[in-house]
Formats: structure tokens, sequence, C-alpha cells
């Protein structure tokens, strides 16, 4: 499957696409069983042409098991160890203020929890006909980012269908991203502002993600948009 957005944006990595599968590709990459990892770290590797699997015992950490939709989190450290590092047997991250500002935070996360055994991470070029993604995720630069942004708001007359939210890389890219999959109008999801998960991304990267389903009706729109105009073609020669 190509992309006409990733062409209009000059973009040099593939769009990866987040699929739910109760099979496992012959080629996919994974963590092993209990092996701690960053679920970031796979999907950079997607953008670049791998393709990685996850299932809910190889999720990399217990974010990302939360992130993936494996499982929640439970309550006791985790509320610590976002905030003020007690009861933790690694430095805090202190991205909470406190434990309860910490423990609603997580309750605010989204239900959303996968109906097969595997999610998979693929290179958009490599979805076969008969896989539907449930999102897709962009890479990006500045540029980039500005361009995508702007689509999101072109086909409607408001001015806030991309956003951002504060939370972990993998959930600002895909529980996130799912659940804007079932309003009446998603939103593109601005992410990978999470600083512990920059480490496993270049430093001039975000992501954008969007719904497949919301993907589909921008990719009609790159043809009659802004993308195809003067403006953006000055900034696309400087990408």
């Amino acid at each position: 499957m190509k992309s006409k957005i990733a062409e209009a944006i000059k973009l040099n990595r593939e769009p990866v696409a987040i699929l739910w599968s109760d099979q496992k590709p012959e080629d996919a990459i994974q963590f092993k069983e209990g092996r701690w990892g960053c679920v970031i770290s796979l999907l950079s590797q997607a953008s670049k042409g791998k393709i990685a699997a996850f299932d809910e015992k190889t999720c990399g950490c217990v974010g990302g098991a939360k992130g993936l939709g494996f499982k929640d989190y439970e309550s006791g450290e985790i509320e610590h160890f976002l905030s003020d590092g007690e009861k933790c047997e690694r430095e805090g991250e202190f991205y909470k203020k406190n434990p309860e500002y910490a423990r609603k935070f997580i309750k605010s996360l989204p239900d959303i929890f996968v109906s097969t055994e595997y999610v998979i991470f693929k290179p958009l070029s490599k979805v076969e006909a008969n896989e539907e993604p449930k999102a897709v995720v962009f890479l990006v630069n500045a540029d980039q980012l500005s361009g995508l942004v702007t689509l999101a708001n072109f086909d409607r007359p408001t001015k806030d269908n991309a956003t951002i939210f504060f939370g972990a890389g993998c959930h600002s890219t895909i529980i996130e991203v799912l659940n804007q999959g079932l309003s009446e109008e998603p939103k593109g999801l601005i992410g990978l502002t999470d600083p512990s998960a920059r480490k496993f991304i270049d430093q001039d990267l975000l992501s954008f993600s969007l719904p497949y389903q919301r993907f589909l009706e921008l990719e009609d729109e790159v043809e009659n948009s802004f993308l195809t105009k003067e403006t953006w073609a000055d900034i696309k020669e400087r990408i």
C-alpha cells in the first residue's frame, strides 16, 4: 500500500501500520520473553522496513503492555515510579508531581484491549490487501508535522483536529490513537514527547498518528489540498 500523504510530505521513512493479528509474520522481529525493551525502538525499526510483533509476554515493559493494549497497570509501584520514586528499586521518573496525580493519569488512559494474540507493526508498503490496519503512524520532522496538522484540519471547519496528550510514547502512538478511532470525529495525535521514549528515536522526530479510517479520508484529500500548492512546494524543497 502506497501513501499519497507520505509522498506529499517527502517522508524518508515508511508510515507504520498498526495491526491486530492471531498470526505472527515469519520475518517479524520481537523482544525476548521477560526481557525489557521499549516499544518505540521497534516502531523506529518498522519505519525503516522491518516488521515487529508483540504479544502479552513480549511487551518490553509494563508501560508497553498498557500502551499496546494487552493489560492494565497494576497499582502499588507504578504511581510512585511516575512521580516521587518511593517504593521503587529504580529512580522515579518525576513526570507527575505526586502519586495521586499519577494514579489519576493512569485511570484516564483508554480502556483499549487487544482481541488477538499479537500487535503487529508493519511498514505500510507491506500491508496486504486482506489486512486492515487499526492505525497509521508517521515519524516526522517539524516541517512534515506542520503539513500533517494542517491536512488534519483541511476537511473540517473546526480548528482542533490534531492534538497532543501527555503519556508514554506507546500511549500516544497506539492506544490513544485507537481510542480516537471510536470517535465520530477522530483527531490526529502528535506523540513521542515522552522523554523516556525519545532515547529510542532520532532527535528531530515526533510522531503523528491517525486511526486507519481517518488516514484513508485524508489520503483522498491530498490532491485537492495545499499539499499541491506553491507554499508547500517551497517547504517540501528543503525537506
